[in-house]
Order: C-alpha cells, then structure tokens, then sequence
C-alpha cells in the first residue's frame, strides 16, 4: 500500500468528478448482471428516538446508539436484512470459499458508490478499510479481525499486529481474496457487522501509508462517508442526528427522504415526545408501559408478537411488535476493587424473576447465564434445565439468609460493613430501580452499596480506564453464537490496563479464572464450522458460565425482549433477533 498508488486512484476519481465509476456502471463482467438504480419519489423525514452517541467511526463505536446511525451510513460486504440473523450479501455480489474454510474470494458489486465525489467501492476500499481495523489507534474492534476471524498477519515480538502484514488482497477491483489463520465458525455473520465496512481508501490518515484525505476528528463526528443508503447531514451531541437519502445507493434507494433520531435519555422526556406525534417509530419506557394495553394478534415462527398497544396517553392505538432478541443485561464487578463474597452476596440477594416481573413489566427473561437462551448450547430447553439444576445462588428466589452469611465468614458485620459503589447509566428508570431494590436488599448483609449514575458514555470511558467498582451494562449480538458474549468473560482480555479492554472486570487470579481462560483457548482452538468443533466449543462454553458462577464476574440479570411501537402513518418491516440496531431504514414508507 503506497501512498503514491492510493493518491493517484481517489485523486483520479475526484478530478474526474465520478467518470470512472460511471464508465463501470456500464459495463459488467461476463455473468454478472448489471443494474442502475433509478431516483423514484421518496416522502418525508423518518423521526426516531436514540440515545447519547459515542462516535460515527464504524472501528470506534461500541454502543448501540452511534451503531444504528453507522448502519444507515456504512456497507460491508454482508448484511443482516432487517435485523434478521440470516446474513446475505450486502455489497459482496457472491463469495466462494475454499474446501477448508480458510480461504474467502468475495465478488464485489459493480457500480457501488460512496457518498460524495469518492468514486466506485473497489476490493483496494475494504484492504484499506480493514487495516484501519487491525491497526488504527482509534479501533476498538482490532481484535474481530485479527482474533476472532483470525486473518492471516504478523506480530512483533510482544506480539502486536505488525502493520500492512494483513492477508486481505485486492486481487483485481472487484475481487477481495481474504486468507484466515484457520476456519471460523462466524465469519460471514461477523463480515456483516460495520466495523467490516467499506471506506474509501485513504479518507484519513490514521495508519502508516495514508496522509488522510479529512482529518480524523471531523471523519468521525461531522463528515462520515460511506457507500449505505443515507448520507451523513448532521450530529449535534446529546441533541439529534440526521441522515438524509442517497439517490444513487447500489441497492433499495430509500423510501424516505431522511431519518432524524432526537437524543433523548430521559425516560419521561421520551415518552412525552412519542405522545406528541414527534417520533413515528419508538420504544415505550418501561416506566410508562401497561402490557395490560397489549393486543397480540399474531407469533410468527421466529416468535415475534405482532398487534396493538393502546389506546395510548394521547388517544391513538398504536401497532405493537415484541421480539426476543439475542443479548444480555448485567451487572459487572471489578474484581480487583469489588471482593468475591461481597459479589457473592449480591448474587444471593438478586432474585432476577423478580426484577422482570417487578421493574420490567415482564419484557424479558430472567438471566442465570451470560449467553442468551436461543444461541445457548442446546438451545433455550437446555440453557433453562442447566440453570434450575445448577446456579449456586437461588434460582429464583432472593437468599439473603446466605448472603449474609458469606459476608459474616468472610468477617464483616452490623458494625464492620462493607462498602462499594454501583455506576448505572443516567436516565434509565429501570436500571435505577433494580440497584435500589439491590441496595436495599444488600444492607441486610452487612453491605453498604452506594448507587450513582453516568452518562453512558462517560460509563464506558471510566470503565475502560478501570474506574469503576460495579456497573450495568447490556451486551448486543456481533454475530449469534455464545463465543461473541464469552469474549467478554475470557480474563485476558477483561484488563483494564490493557488498550481496549473488551469489559471491565479485571479477572485473574483464581482457579476459577484460569479454568475460564483454558475453556476459552479452546473454543479459539477448535473455530471451525464443524460438527466436531462445535461440539468442543459447546462443552467449553458451559465451563465459562459456571466459572463465572463461582466468582461472580459478571451477576446476569435479564434478556431483553425488545418492542417498538408506531403509528399507522408508517410501514416498516419487522426487525429480527439482531436488533433494532442492525435495521436498515432504506424500505420503511411514509404516508
């Protein structure tokens, strides 16, 4: 990768005003078919409702609010429609592989763009693309590509990616030959998440090579250029962001002429928003919610709940749809700062049946493993009867007689309490009542917990830097399978002193640790799509949630079943078990 070679193409491309890509549209390659898309009518503005966002870079966000704006604005080669968990091609127009899995040979679309005056998407978009991945400062996503998918590259001697080493070839402008270490079970559903996506060579010059076309700060916040079905328009922070349609999308052009999200993190602020017809698509805070006023009309087989809600505080009956999506709510220890019988204790004292009941209005399940029921090995029937034959703490039921007692042996008492604190992400009603009811639960055990809030993403900034003691938090699918969840609880990479901790707990140390990093080395050891290495990855994933049960890493407290409701003015597809944050807004109509 010169940086001669990458000037001269984007610059011809510039100074051309997009020939060069007009001149591919109209040609094809022999058994491909070509297609133009056209710029029919499109009507109104799509109004949502987000929460605070981190960043529009596709290798630094982490939280799903700066996710679904990436998603409306980036590509990658797959793509979950709608949030479904079958991934299809997005810009890859096909893909082969070889007859070890080792070898990926993907077929580009012909006549892709990306936004702007930066041309036609090329297989030399996604090289560059994915270096940045691997080895920008501002990824935190390096270890998806050089990790979990494992591509082929070199490391120096403390074993750091060694830069331009990455075994993704441009082998001709439409073809993209990607070469792994050895076969992994995910890669086409992890090729589908946007820290995957395409970028057009050399916009910044955050890796060696590129001097940067804009500068890194106004790429990421204010001018983010992609080749999705919106262009970026505009992010004020904590207040909105807008993206508007791109006419010349090599798929669906959009059906709406923008989508406006309002950055709203107060409950109330929210919902006052939704009732005043300002939002036409939104989620109903739980503190506002009566599932009394719900209408199931119809469970489709990937059980999704389909009807109405309502009437509502304004009058109208709303359309209702509920689905289980894949994910997990918890909360996380520091381990160095937070001791294993106060963590514990806390676990004794958390009956999850009745938070969901209780709090949650029954929007969810009760957590008793990290890994969510329907990508659980053996599915949701064995994630259930391993939990009631085995979580050590109540399956339940509150236990405050043992929680009290863990801390007694462990020497604490009326007069000689415990202490720690528990972060909490602002405005999130729910989450401020569990802590509460925890707290209050806790003072029984000789345990004094203090509950403060942050933003979220001053939470993740601090919990990064291992600054916090305890934290709430919820995990999203990259792809469905329990080692993108197990990630988070293999200890090597829960140190906060390293770069990009993936979570926050520090956990090293005991037995329990080390059998959780030995179960973890060997799903990384037996990656392959096979029935074999499925099997031994299944059996190591067990191991890690019961590890985990012993110290108490990470305390699971729900899975989410995620709603959103709308009113008849539009038609939107139904989102799959992915989320509402991989959904692409490009079919949705207005009337």
């Amino acid at each position: 990768m010169s940086e001669k070679s990458n000037m001269s193409r984007r610059s011809f491309l510039k100074a051309t005003g997009g020939a060069a890509s007009a001149v591919a549209i109209t040609g094809s390659a022999a058994g491909q078919e070509t297609t133009t898309q056209g710029d029919g009518a499109a009507q109104g503005t799509l109004n949502l409702i987000n929460s605070t966002m981190s960043t529009l870079d596709p290798i630094k966000a982490t939280d799903t609010a700066s996710g679904t704006v990436i998603q409306q604005i980036f590509d990658a080669l797959m793509n979950y429609p709608d949030g479904e968990i079958e991934v299809q091609t997005q810009l890859a127009q096909g893909f082969e592989t070889s007859e070890d899995f080792s070898t990926y040979t993907f077929n580009l679309k012909q006549g892709a763009q990306f936004h702007g005056d930066f041309g036609e998407v090329t297989a030399q978009d996604f090289v560059y693309a994915w270096e940045r991945l691997a080895a920008s400062d501002e990824s935190r996503r390096a270890y998806f590509i050089l990790d979990s998918i494992g591509v082929q590259h070199e490391t120096d001697d403390e074993g750091n990616y060694q830069p331009g080493t990455l075994a993704v070839n441009a082998v001709d402008d439409y073809t993209l030959e990607v070469n792994l270490e050895e076969p992994f079970h995910a890669t086409l559903p992890m090729l589908a998440y946007t820290s995957f996506a395409a970028l057009p060579e050399g916009i910044v010059g955050d890796i060696q090579g590129y001097d940067g076309e804009i500068p890194y700060q106004e790429f990421a916040t204010s001018n983010p250029v992609g080749a999705g079905p919106f262009e970026f328009v505009r992010w004020q922070s904590n207040d909105e962001a807008e993206v508007s349609r791109f006419a010349n999308y090599h798929g669906q052009p959009a059906q709406v002429e923008a989508v406006n999200w309002r950055i709203i993190e107060d409950d109330n602020a929210r919902y006052t928003y939704a009732m005043n017809r300002n939002a036409d698509y939104f989620p109903i805070p739980t503190p506002f919610y009566n599932p009394n006023n719900v209408t199931v009309e119809e469970t489709d087989d990937l059980g999704r709940q389909f009807g109405t809600y309502g009437p509502v505080r304004n009058g109208a009956t709303l359309n209702f749809l509920a689905v289980p999506t894949i994910n997990a709510f918890y909360i996380g220890f520091n381990t160095a700062q937070v001791e294993k019988p106060a963590r514990q204790a806390a676990a004794y004292a958390m009956n999850q049946n009745q938070v969901i009941d209780q709090i949650f209005k029954e929007r969810g399940q009760a957590a008793y493993h990290f890994t969510p029921p329907s990508i659980y090995p053996g599915g949701p029937d064995a994630y259930d009867q391993h939990a009631e034959q085995n979580y050590p703490y109540g399956y339940d039921q509150t236990q405050i007689q043992q929680a009290r007692q863990v801390m007694e042996e462990a020497g604490y008492g009326p007069n000689n309490q415990y202490e720690f604190t528990f972060t909490i992400y602002s405005g999130s009603d729910t989450w401020q009542q569990t802590a509460q009811l925890l707290r209050d639960q806790l003072a029984s055990a000789h345990i004094s917990m203090n509950v403060e809030t942050a933003p979220f993403s001053t939470l993740l900034q601090r919990g990064r830097e291992g600054n916090l003691q305890a934290y709430s938090l919820g995990w999203i699918m990259d792809w469905p399978a329990p080692d993108n969840f197990l990630q988070l609880l293999n200890p090597p990479q829960t140190d906060t002193s390293q770069d990009a901790p993936i979570s926050y707990v520090n956990w090293s140390g005991t037995q329990a640790a080390q059998r959780a990093t030995s179960a973890y080395e060997q799903v990384q050891d037996n990656p392959a799509p096979t029935d074999e290495a499925e099997a031994a990855r299944n059996e190591s994933y067990v191991q890690m949630e019961e590890a985990n049960w012993e110290d108490v890493v990470f305390l699971p407290v729900y899975h989410r079943t995620d709603q959103r409701f709308w009113y008849d003015n539009v038609d939107i597809s139904r989102f799959g078990a992915a989320g509402t944050s991989r959904q692409m807004y490009n079919t949705t109509e207005l009337e």
